[in-house]
């Protein structure tokens, strides 16, 4: 019998064969790779560890069960530093090297934005909790679809209920980002329909402090100020209208007024700020189960939309009969908003999907429409008390 050894000719010729196949016959045995891509850093570093955690936390109770398709699910993990820049290198990794058929959790409008045509090249499935209405109006070709309330939808859910309480005189304040013109232009037609005198400044972000801007604010002796930004200014401009004697009401996104924030400032400088956020299904059966798997009480909306990404993933694919990212794209709606039995997770869900099921998530109903955009939601307000949100009805 003889031995065949390979020559360096042949070794190369093998390897080049194998590269040239493509990544899904080459995997077609091996695990199923998904991605998350959350922000561990920078202006969403306060969610993005839980976000990644509680899909973790999904994953690994199917695998337990059998994995999808009989395989076991491989979770790869990167972090967005919330900076576009980082989260196009991350995602070429994810998609180029590691071959993921799913991108799941991003947060920022800025980085969906940026990893998107990636996705879509790639046929690559996105799914983010990102509001800006920009990102569903790329020709992503179906491979985006997010959980979260778009920002037209949110903005004027909460402009309609904050002019509802009686202000006399509102001031918008935010840095310069692709929604701001659109989320003054809404927050002065719904204000000025109510009554009030409207006013609104545009300044730049990231700076030591907003003393100038708060004088600027001043003047226009608003009982009510709207914030337009992130974390880190939400912070400064706290500190600065408190230091100026400033005693009206202060609204705000809860990502921008989020635990760090309220952290890092003394409970009088924080006391009376009104967070707003898109409200996850409490009380569901998707919800309890996400916040079991962060050991939590209540988990935050962002985590509960992660929940639902990797379910309805990992669901889709089951449907479909094949993990990529085009068999999730093709059968997304059809196990979350069929006529088949409602489930609340994959791990339920799975053994049912040759009947139909009809995933119902811990952030609500998991309706899209053609475009990816969640159909429905409710609003979540809070006051800030002695440093903890309380939940309030306005």
């Amino acid at each position: 019998m003889t031995k065949f050894i390979p020559n360096r000719r042949a070794v190369l010729a093998g390897m080049a064969a194998t590269l040239a196949t493509p990544a899904l016959l080459r995997a077609a045995d091996g695990p199923v790779k998904l991605a998350t891509l959350t922000p561990m850093t920078g202006a969403g570093g306060s969610y993005g560890a839980s976000m990644r955690d509680v899909m973790l936390g999904v994953v690994k109770e199917v695998n337990a069960a059998g994995g999808v398709l009989g395989r076991e699910i491989e979770v790869v993990s990167d972090d967005t530093q919330t900076s576009p820049e980082a989260a196009v290198r991350a995602a070429r990794k994810l998609i180029d090297v590691d071959g993921v058929a799913a991108i799941m959790g991003t947060w920022a409008s800025s980085v969906t934005t940026a990893v998107a045509p990636l996705a879509w090249e790639g046929k690559t499935m996105l799914l983010c909790t990102s509001g800006s209405d920009s990102i569903t109006q790329l020709p992503h070709q179906g491979y985006v679809v997010r959980t979260q309330p778009g920002s037209i939808l949110q903005t004027t859910t909460s402009a309609t209920d904050l002019s509802k309480t009686g202000p006399k005189s509102v001031f918008w304040m935010g840095p310069q980002s692709p929604f701001a013109e659109t989320s003054i232009k809404i927050n002065k037609e719904i204000f000025e329909k109510g009554g009030a005198k409207f006013s609104s400044l545009i300044y730049e972000a990231d700076k030591s402090t907003y003393r100038s801007e708060v004088d600027t604010a001043l003047r226009e002796k608003p009982d009510l100020i709207v914030f337009g930004g992130y974390a880190t200014d939400s912070t400064i401009l706290l500190r600065d209208l408190w230091q100026a004697g400033y005693e009206g009401r202060i609204s705000a996104q809860a990502y921008a007024v989020n635990a760090g924030v309220i952290d890092s400032l003394p409970a009088e400088v924080t006391n009376g700020v009104i967070t707003t956020a898109p409200a996850p299904a409490r009380g569901s059966a998707a919800y309890a189960n996400a916040s079991k798997i962060l050991g939590v009480e209540a988990a935050d909306p962002y985590s509960a939309q992660c929940y639902d990404h990797v379910n309805l993933v990992l669901l889709a694919m089951a449907k479909a009969g094949v993990a990529t990212g085009e068999g999730v794209r093709d059968h997304l709606r059809d196990i979350s908003q069929g006529d088949g039995t409602k489930v609340s997770s994959a791990l339920e869900g799975l053994p049912l999907i040759a009947g139909g099921v009809n995933y119902e998530g811990a952030s609500g109903s998991c309706t899209f429409n053609e475009k990816g955009d969640i159909q429905e939601m409710t609003m979540l307000y809070a006051e800030i008390k002695d440093k903890k949100p309380v939940s309030i009805d306005l």
